[in-house]
């Protein structure tokens, strides 16, 4: 990234915009063959890390399928990639595809992002599946992401669409948690896991999204700390967003032990720069999300992490909403954490 990037360089694409997919040709190829064999599962659960590429690749099965409906008919290809000047893709870049509908996060009523993906949301896959497809293909649903749906009432509508799918229906649910989900939702999909990208990937992926050469060693050290996901690199590219996370890093890897100044920084950092909020919590989460599969055998631990998981997002909620002070969360966070590791 050359002097001058941040004031010329667009957003980075989103995922239905985003036509290149970096490191999971296996995931492709599992679901090419299964769409080829005319036996198609009619829910999918795309399950990983955040910033990995599951919600590309939700895009991507849809608009293969939305281009091409007649499974018999894909015997020669050999990916999902469809030309960017097709009808299709261009479609699902502007989100105006008849037969394709996306349950995600919106605005509120006062101008902010929602927390959750409400009911009345989930409620419209009656009337979407209720009607023909635009074209005569099939109707397509992606959740992203399921672990955004409002517990109970929206997992329990979503639940309701799986149980009794309509004829030619395809529901593809990105989660960043699978094990978090209802399991009477899991059991209803068939699963496809994405592992942490290659650093190399990384590179490639967020150098296009940030319009930076791939040499350049912003790109690469913010790579090299992502840890697999190339959101996170995007984010890391910022600079103080690095050494945030680079330094909540370091005192996760501490817990039990807690260091107190290190605490008092990060959240006079907090408090001058509110936008840091999401690094701060993005990187813990990330640490809860690994410790859920490490803890996968022993439930015990796994409720005690989840645990930890829905405190977390309900205090930084709380900050959010109402403009707290950041310093409280980041001391009562940590607070948790350090119990939680001693047990």
């Amino acid at each position: 990234m050359t002097d001058g990037a941040d004031e010329e360089r667009d957003d980075p694409p989103l995922p239905r915009e985003t036509a290149v997919l970096f490191g999971h040709d296996g995931a492709e190829r599992e679901f090419l063959a299964v769409y080829r064999s005319g036996r198609v599962p009619h829910a999918w659960l795309i399950g990983g890390e955040p910033g990995i590429g599951k919600a590309t690749l939700a895009y991507r099965m849809a608009r293969f399928v939305l281009a091409h409906p007649d499974p018999s008919r894909v015997t020669t290809a050999t990916s999902l990639a469809l030309d960017p000047a097709h009808p299709t893709v261009r479609r699902i870049a502007v989100n105006a595809h008849p037969d394709l509908l996306v349950l995600e996060r919106t605005l509120g009523d006062n101008g902010k992002m929602r927390t959750v993906i409400t009911v009345d949301q989930v409620r419209r896959l009656t009337t979407f599946f209720g009607s023909t497809a635009g074209e005569g293909g099939w109707r397509v649903c992606i959740v992203d992401s399921a672990d955004e749906l409002k517990y109970p009432e929206g997992s329990n509508a979503l639940l309701k669409m799986l149980e009794e799918p309509p004829a030619r229906s395809l529901f593809l649910l990105v989660s960043h948690a699978p094990g978090r989900l209802l399991p009477t939702i899991r059991s209803r999909c068939r699963r496809l896991s994405l592992k942490p990208l290659a650093q190399g990937d990384v590179v490639s992926a967020a150098s296009i999204a940030l319009a930076a050469a791939p040499s350049d060693p912003v790109v690469a050290n913010a790579a090299a700390a992502a840890r697999g996901s190339v959101s996170r690199a995007i984010a890391l590219a910022g600079g103080p967003m690095l050494a945030l996370r680079e330094k909540v890093g370091e005192l996760l890897a501490a817990l039990p032990a807690t260091d107190p100044h290190a605490l008092h920084a990060i959240g006079d950092q907090l408090d001058r720069n509110r936008g840091l909020l999401d690094v701060f919590v993005g990187t813990i989460r990330d640490w809860l999300s690994a410790r859920l599969d490490i803890e996968a055998n022993n439930p015990g631990r796994l409720a005690r992490v989840a645990d930890l998981w829905d405190r977390l997002n309900r205090s930084a909620r709380d900050v959010e909403i109402y403009n707290l002070e950041r310093k409280p969360l980041v001391f009562a966070i940590f607070g948790l954490l350090a119990e939680a590791s001693r047990g």
